[in-house]
This record gives C-alpha cells, sequence and structure tokens, in this order.
C-alpha cells in the first residue's frame, strides 16, 4: 500500500528535483510523506495548489507552506550568461534533470525544455553566470521524473564502471 501511495503523491508533486524539501528529490519526498516520516507542506515549487492536492489525497487538512523549506516561487528556469561562463561544468554536476550541456572550459547553454528550475546550479557556479527567468510553466512532470531517473542510473552505471578500471589496476 505504502509504495502505491507513494507513486500516487509523486505524481502530484511538480518534479523539480530542487531537494528544498529535505529529501534528495521528490519520489524520496513522496515515499516520506507516505510513510508518514514528513508533512505534505514542504514543497516550495508546488506551493499551496500542491499541498492542497496532497492534503485532499491523504484526507488531511491543508497548511500553509513550510517557511523552513523556502517561499513559493512562479515557474522559472536557468539561463547561462554565454558571455561569462568559463567551462568550469560544475552546473552539469549539479543539474538533476541533465538540462545543462557542455563541455570543460566551453560554453555551456541549457535545454530550455529540459530545465525545471531548481536552482542547484547556481550555488556551484564560481563566476555566478547562471540566473532564473519567469517561464509559463515547468516542463511536463512525466519528462522531469524520467530526465531524473536517467541521471541516477547513469550516475550509478559511473560508478560501477569507475570501481572496474580501479579494480583492473591493481
Amino acid at each position: 500500500m505504502t509504495d502505491d501511495l507513494a507513486r500516487r503523491i509523486d505524481a502530484l508533486l511538480p518534479q523539480t528535483q530542487c531537494t528544498r524539501c529535505g529529501y534528495d528529490g521528490c519520489r524520496p519526498y513522496a515515499r516520506a510523506i507516505a510513510a508518514g516520516e514528513a508533512d505534505i507542506n514542504q514543497c516550495p515549487p508546488g506551493g499551496d495548489e500542491v499541498v492542497a492536492k496532497l492534503a485532499k489525497l491523504l484526507e488531511r487538512a491543508a497548511k500553509p507552506l513550510n517557511p523552513a523549506n523556502g517561499e513559493y516561487a512562479p515557474p522559472r528556469l536557468a539561463v547561462i550568461d554565454e558571455d561569462t561562463c568559463i567551462g568550469c561544468a560544475k552546473c552539469i554536476q549539479a543539474c538533476p534533470v541533465d538540462a545543462i550541456v557542455g563541455a570543460s572550459k566551453l560554453m555551456h547553454t541549457v535545454i530550455a525544455s529540459w530545465c525545471t528550475g531548481c536552482e542547484l546550479c547556481i550555488p556551484p557556479c564560481p563566476v555566478d553566470c547562471i540566473s532564473l527567468a519567469a517561464v509559463d510553466a515547468l516542463p511536463d512532470s512525466a519528462l522531469s521524473r524520467e530526465r531524473h531517473d536517467g541521471r541516477a542510473l547513469r550516475l550509478a552505471r559511473d560508478l560501477v564502471e569507475r570501481a572496474a578500471r580501479l579494480e583492473s589496476y591493481e
């Protein structure tokens, strides 16, 4: 029952994968809500609308967004000032949906239709070349979930391959 409930909760979340809820993405937050370990008001990107949907699903009273998790902001996406970008690739590593492309020491850019506006790319940028621009809506949540899951699989595969390479040198 908890897995099914977690899937239904996850389907209501905006899939920004921003971690502001205190969990490493929307699915872990959904699992925590389903298990009774997290409250329904911890998703700033979803705001009061998502809190209301979660309250209805779980047959609970809606409550205000928890300010400890941040404030609601309308949908935004990251924009890289290409003249300022030094190509450090730190933003690429931080993006939970692989929406930033580029190569080391080369300019980077954001694939707008994939960016969830999570803001995770901003803190690691050493030259502050990333800003947020307002958009009408976030990308399709199913696409964002798929991109996040794909990235997680790629990173796990990379760890296994790296370990195998290191083992072959011993």
